[in-house]
């Protein structure tokens, strides 16, 4: 039997933005990069899935 997966957790760039301290040009710069996804819904609305935000976060320094 498969693992049940989380729900996605739906947010707008500048959600995004403010949920990891960072400016809404730097989200963008994220999903151009290909270190998060973003996914469209129609021709204007971007929205990312704050479980993927999680998960791209990688430990570095100290006890990592």
């Amino acid at each position: 039997m498969a693992a049940p997966t989380q729900p996605k957790r739906w947010a707008s760039i500048q959600q995004t933005a403010d949920y990891i301290g960072v400016t809404d040009r730097t989200i963008r710069q994220m999903i151009a990069d290909g270190r998060i996804c973003g996914y469209r819904n129609g021709r204007r609305v971007i929205r990312i899935d704050l479980n993927e935000v999680d998960a791209s976060m990688t430990p570095f320094g100290g006890a990592a």
